[in-house]
């Protein structure tokens, strides 16, 4: 059993959501240390707050005079807004994971690595499987963004797996995050007054609630090392039935001016969607889940379904005056808005 754990990443809502979790278990780690560049605003259990960089070699220092056993990286971040831009979220997640790596490298104390990974991973494309198991690999691999990031700690993780084979590793690749507390790409796309969909499309999209990630990770910490593991929500929901249930009016949009809108979105900072998170919205991705239940031993409280609907209960609703503003725009573009089941009423482009 883990006796001193490092979380990265401490900061962060998940990150700390961990930190909580893993506090409350009976006869848990001894030693709780979590690590970040800012001081976390929400509480972290029992856990000791150090302030760090894990670019630095401080992380090392840290690691080797806490005689930390088990490393918990959280620290791969998602939202380039979230971390300053995107050179600074690269740097963060790659450079970070390297330095971090190689601190563990160089620790005979560290024995178990977990690892917060995506299944962003896998890409998205026509020619995908209908589900994704662990081995396979992506048609088109993402060439942007975080799904790029996550795809070279990935491969940082699997070559200090051959360095240091006495290390046990666990890799969650975890679907969407979806959650009353969370704020992602994905999640401001749900929020939008008036939601754009792809013309002719209806992706497949599989999430995972926010308390589930806690769970898995604590699972994951606390169980034997199951190496790659798809981590998501029981079942699927397309892009249309998640908009009908986030009870939002939507306007459909050819796909390939789908890019347009989203630098428009991101130069208004409505959102920060990149490539490979729009081609999700047109193709869709499903994870097989198979080895989380049988290798992990972990359950999902809630549904895919489920997850989503949590977070459309927490979502705040559409203005009135907003959408009529958002209808007469894209009436003047030609578009049509279509009113949806559970959407606010209004009048002009119905």
């Amino acid at each position: 059993m883990p006796e001193v754990v490092l979380i990265t990443g401490v900061s962060r809502n998940l990150g700390g959501a961990f930190a909580r979790a893993l506090s409350l278990i009976e006869d848990g780690p001894a030693r709780i240390i979590g690590v970040d560049v800012i001081p976390p605003a929400h509480s972290i259990g029992r856990a000791e707050f150090l302030r760090a960089d894990i670019r630095s070699p401080m992380i090392g220092k840290i690691i080797d005079s806490a005689a930390v056993d088990t490393v918990v990286h959280m620290g791969v971040i998602a939202t380039p807004i979230a971390s300053g831009g995107r050179a600074t979220q690269k740097e963060i997640n790659v450079i970070g994971t390297m330095q971090l790596l190689a601190a563990c490298q160089k620790a005979p104390s560290v024995q178990r690595l977990v690892v917060k990974s995506t299944a962003g991973v896998y890409g998205s494309s026509h020619r995908d499987p209908a589900m994704f198991t662990e081995d396979m690999a992506a048609k088109k691999l993402p060439n942007v963004g975080f799904g790029k990031d996550s795809v070279e700690v990935e491969a940082y993780v699997r070559g200090f797996a051959r360095r240091r084979p006495d290390v046990g590793i666990t890799m969650l690749r975890l679907a969407n995050v979806i959650g009353p507390r969370m704020k992602t790409a994905m999640t401001d796309y749900f929020r939008l007054p008036v939601i754009p969909i792809p013309l002719g499309w209806d992706a497949r999209l599989q999430f995972l609630h926010e308390d589930d990630v806690s769970a898995a990770m604590v699972v994951a910490t606390m169980g034997e090392p199951a190496g790659t593991v798809n981590v998501a929500g029981d079942g699927i929901i397309t892009v249309s039935q998640a908009v009908a249930l986030a009870g939002r009016p939507f306007v459909t949009i050819p796909a390939p001016a789908s890019r347009a809108l989203s630098g428009l979105f991101k130069r208004t900072g409505l959102i920060d969607f990149s490539p490979e998170q729009l081609d999700l919205l047109v193709h869709g991705r499903g994870l097989d889940t198979t080895r989380m239940r049988e290798v992990l031993g972990f359950e999902p409280r809630f549904t895919t379904r489920a997850a989503f609907q949590d977070f459309v209960y927490a979502a705040p609703r559409p203005i009135d005056s907003a959408l009529h503003a958002l209808s007469g725009a894209a009436e003047d573009a030609g578009l049509r808005i279509n009113a949806i089941a559970g959407a606010v009423p209004f009048g002009r482009g119905l």
